[in-house]
């Protein structure tokens, strides 16, 4: 595994395991489980993802069954729209998660959208982060325009930004942008969930033959080389093994090309641009 420093010191694996839509708490604790004894150091959950609680089982028992100490373990979880009104919101939905979790401290605290009173919120997870609460903070789908806004106002610049990238939403621009404040760019959907027949796509399965791996397996060496954190999610163990063995090849200069000339330019997963998308957000409770 490479791992990646931190603007606060902490080093984040760059590769790790996400519970998006895994709701179902037996399901989610087991998968939680299975990561870490594969040997996935970083778990990615969220207030939204309603399983917060079977992380930190799941966490617990592999502690508990000696297969990796809390320190070794990265843990992220993020503040919804709905606790983002006020900074004391904010900071509360920060204990809330940590009591769900069953932790003293997480590793990393995101604020999950763009949207509310976001200023706010994130004074409220820098002050969890002056606490201790958490080793480091930060922000998803903060794209360009609205994160350099972010980093040119607020006390503490964002250590990550997790935003959707894979090879058909490359955003080279945002990292780019990313790189210039220092904040390091994690993927969200770096399979594309799935979509463009990823997996079956001609030119990534030649190069993955070259190397004896997937198409896959291309794909998140891809978003690695350029210094993208990823957190691809799978419930079967075969998978996770995949994901994970990603680490004893590179890829060429013209190879990069190749997968990023798949480019289309625009998300076909979320239109973040949309304001019906920011009212449904909004919304949400």
């Amino acid at each position: 595994m490479e791992y990646v420093t931190l603007n606060t010191g902490a080093r984040m694996p760059l590769e790790g395991f996400g519970v998006f839509q895994i709701p179902d708490a037996g399901e989610c604790e087991r998968v939680v489980y299975d990561a870490i004894k594969t040997g996935y150091r970083l778990l990615d959950t969220a207030a939204s993802y309603m399983n917060e609680e079977a992380v930190g089982k799941g966490v617990a028992r592999a502690i508990a069954d000696g297969l990796a100490t809390r320190e070794e373990l990265f843990i992220t979880t993020k503040v919804w729209v709905s606790d983002m009104k006020t900074e004391e919101a904010a900071y509360e939905a920060v204990k809330t998660s940590l009591k769900k979790l069953d932790m003293d401290y997480a590793d990393l605290i995101l604020l999950h959208q763009p949207m509310g009173d976001y200023f706010a919120a994130y004074r409220g997870i820098t002050r969890a982060y002056k606490e201790g609460l958490t080793k480091a903070i930060g922000v998803a789908n903060f794209y360009p325009a609205i994160l350099a806004n972010f980093c040119e106002t607020v006390e503490v610049i964002p250590a990550v930004n997790q935003v959707e990238l894979h090879p058909f939403f490359a955003q080279e621009g945002a990292l780019e942008n990313m790189k210039a404040y220092g904040v390091v760019p994690q993927a969200w959907g770096p399979l594309a969930e799935g979509k463009h027949g990823i997996f079956t796509d001609h030119e990534l399965t030649a190069i993955g033959n070259k190397y004896g791996k997937s198409a896959a397996q291309v794909v998140l060496k891809w978003n690695a080389q350029r210094g993208v954190s990823i957190i691809p999610k799978s419930t079967h163990v075969e998978r996770m093994e995949q994901n994970i063995d990603i680490w004893d090849f590179n890829l060429t200069d013209e190879e990069m090309k190749t997968v990023a000339s798949k480019d289309l330019g625009h998300s076909e997963i979320v239109n973040h641009d949309d304001p019906g998308f920011v009212k449904f957000v909004l919304n949400l409770h």
